[in-house]
């Protein structure tokens, strides 16, 4: 206790210790900036094989196959016949038009003779009253047009025969087929599978999706390269043949390029690399890969302004050695944290 008591004890500074502290905070921060310059002369984008045409081929009426004269795997020209159907009750309709017809005819040719006797008594002067004379001329044309109608109802009911010959569009591959012979078919409606699919991939459309940020950066028209995952050696170069000039449900412009594929050793669905050449002077906002938080909810820069701390959500683009490409509420000369992390709170001082 006297010793204790006895050693001279000075004063605990506890503001400037607690002004130390935060500097020590502070320093751990490392500030940049938000710079701009051209990233790349072209941008990299995921694009995907489609047929040039593609058709679902259903029955026109309600029908039973007869005959089916293609499988999948088949080789069509257009105007080929693929399948064969049979309704009796439809060769039953078509034979009763065509004896209404024929019995139109017959009412039509003994009017006109009717009306032409009269009109030749009628020569000899009060022995054919003027309103008979006019009688049977309304007459004739009645059933003349009656004998018209039947004609074309018989017309229509030879076309409605035709749709039991189903024939090819254009030319192709069936790549799918859903039924065989005897299955009763019918005029698609909501789910029912189609009788064939039939795809021209003589030509293919290579379909890319531009993101929003890239549409007024992207030169459509200069030739583009891409590269197909199963060919990884093979480089292809195209022109865009045409773009979809309209953002779709996920921000994107479609575009196409058109594929030649005679030999068919690419497929309607495979992927590929596309780069697509970029305007020049068309430059990006970069800040280093570490200074984006990543979180399962968003992804952000941690911008100082006003000394504090602010959350600017930013979406990624081109990433290049150490410096990704990002979109967001930001400008150049912007000062940033360059190691952030989620520990740092939105509005917590910096210095």
């Amino acid at each position: 206790m006297l010793l204790s008591c006895g050693r001279k004890q000075q004063p605990v500074d506890l503001t400037n210790s607690r002004n130390k502290k935060q500097e020590t905070t502070t320093a751990k921060y490392e500030l940049g900036q938000v710079q701009e310059k051209a990233l790349s002369s072209s941008v990299r984008l995921p694009g995907q094989l489609k047929p040039f045409n593609e058709v679902d081929i259903y029955a026109k009426i309600n029908s039973f196959i007869k005959q089916l004269y293609v499988d999948r795997g088949t080789t069509v020209k257009k105007g080929q016949l693929l399948v064969e159907l049979e309704a009796p009750e439809m060769l039953s309709q078509l034979q009763s038009a065509n004896a209404r017809y024929v019995q139109a005819q017959e009412t039509a040719f003994a009017s006109k003779e009717k009306y032409r006797r009269l009109k030749d008594a009628a020569s000899e002067e009060g022995a054919v009253s003027p309103l008979d004379l006019d009688n049977a001329l309304a007459k004739m044309k009645s059933d003349e047009a009656v004998a018209m109608s039947e004609q074309s109802n018989v017309e229509a009911m030879k076309t409605i025969q035709s749709y039991l010959n189903i024939r090819a569009p254009f030319d192709g591959m069936i790549v799918q087929r859903n039924v065989s012979a005897g299955a009763l078919v019918g005029p698609g409606k909501g789910n029912e599978e189609p009788m064939l699919i039939l795809q021209d991939i003589a030509r293919l459309r290579l379909e890319v999706h531009i993101p929003e940020n890239y549409i007024d950066k992207v030169d459509l028209s200069k030739p583009v390269t891409f590269i197909f995952n199963n060919q990884p050696g093979a480089e292809h170069r195209g022109l865009i043949s045409r773009s979809a000039n309209m953002l779709g449900a996920t921000q994107t412009e479609a575009i196409e390029i058109d594929v030649e594929n005679k030999d068919q050793s690419l497929k309607p669905g495979m992927y590929c690399e596309v780069r697509i050449p970029l305007r020049s002077g068309a430059k990006s906002l970069l800040v280093p890969n570490h200074s984006i938080v990543r979180s399962t909810e968003r992804q952000y820069i941690i911008k100082v302004l006003d000394g504090k701390a602010t959350f600017i959500d930013v979406k990624e683009g081109i990433a290049a050695n150490d410096s990704t490409e990002v979109f967001g509420n930001l400008k150049a000369q912007d000062t940033i944290i360059m190691h952030a992390n989620d520990e740092i709170k939105e509005g917590q001082e910096i210095f």
